[in-house]
């Protein structure tokens, strides 16, 4: 990342991925929190560029072509993801980082598609109580949000693994998890066997938030030629972000996270964002949004002093 690049920000107010409602609402949250009006005061130049949402009648051509799975809106998370993957790839092709704001974390299934199509070593940093590695086949809700990064690795629904071509958009040694703590049994044999780098809420409290992020650093910035940030508030404990649907108790405290994001502008190898999983609903008093703004401006730049 350089140290002032030019941000396309994408708004994806979409939460069909998700078990609750008003995940959709999350993007406007953050934005009426003040992120455009901060980053233009850090001399970031920020634009606006799109909103992607399903059309108004719900009607996708696709419905007719899903199967009956237990994959839940399935048609209409391939109409968003595909959507917003063109829309990921548009932004990079001019040279522009795509900061997306989300939504829920099914989303991620376009971002990474779209990013795919300009980098051959993607690597991907997820920080999130979940891994969201299920599958149809392991997920106990058959909410997407749960599977997006099976899904980017090429396992899943074909429909959803082929948006963009159908190779994986991912590898398994290219990835790093931050924050686990809610992890199904599917999902810890899948991460055992692929050896995917997990830094889980143990190893965080064992060996602090400043030596994970070195060694995450190190780890993924020798073999890849971009960097996604995956960034979803349920990372962090519920005390300090109330405002989003899957809340597990234990997770990042606000200065460890921030920690985290600083560390990762610092290394100037973040090439893309996604912040999900804002919901204002459950939110109080718009700590989570105005959270979620403060993280963004951490990881373009924003220091204490």
């Amino acid at each position: 990342m350089s140290n002032k690049p030019t941000i396309a920000a994408i708004s994806v107010p979409f939460d069909l991925g998700a078990g609750r409602r008003g995940a959709s609402k999350g993007p406007k949250a953050i934005l009426q929190a003040g992120l455009l009006r901060g980053l233009q005061q850090m001399n970031i130049t920020v634009n606006h560029v799109a909103d992607i949402r399903l059309p108004d009648d719900k009607a996708t051509p696709l419905a007719t072509e899903v199967d009956k799975t237990n994959l839940n809106y399935l048609a209409e998370v391939i109409e968003v993801n595909s959507l917003l993957a063109e829309q990921i790839s548009q932004v990079v092709e001019e040279g522009r980082f795509p900061l997306v704001l989300g939504g829920d974390h099914s989303i991620a299934i376009g971002t990474l598609a779209g990013l795919s199509e300009h980098y051959k070593n993607l690597g991907v940093i997820w920080i999130d109580a979940h891994s969201d590695l299920n599958t149809a086949d392991t997920s106990p809700s058959g909410n997407i949000h749960g599977m997006s990064l099976a899904i980017s690795l090429g396992m899943g629904h074909p429909l959803l693994t082929s948006i963009k071509g159908s190779h994986a958009k991912v590898k398994p040694e290219n990835i790093v998890l931050i924050g686990s703590r809610s992890l199904d049994e599917g999902e810890k044999n899948y991460i055992r066997s692929m050896g995917i780098k997990c830094y889980t809420m143990y190893d965080i409290d064992r060996k602090g938030m400043a030596y994970i992020m070195q060694e995450a650093i190190a780890y993924i910035s020798g073999k890849t030629d971009g960097v996604h940030v995956s960034f979803d508030v349920d990372s962090l404990d519920p005390i300090e972000a109330p405002g989003t649907g899957t809340i597990v108790k234990g997770g990042l405290h606000f200065r460890e996270a921030h920690l985290a994001v600083e560390m990762l502008h610092e290394a100037g190898i973040v090439t893309s964002a996604e912040f999900v999983e804002v919901n204002p609903l459950l939110d109080d008093n718009n700590k989570t949004s105005q959270l979620a703004v403060g993280l963004i401006s951490s990881l373009l730049g924003k220091q204490i002093l």
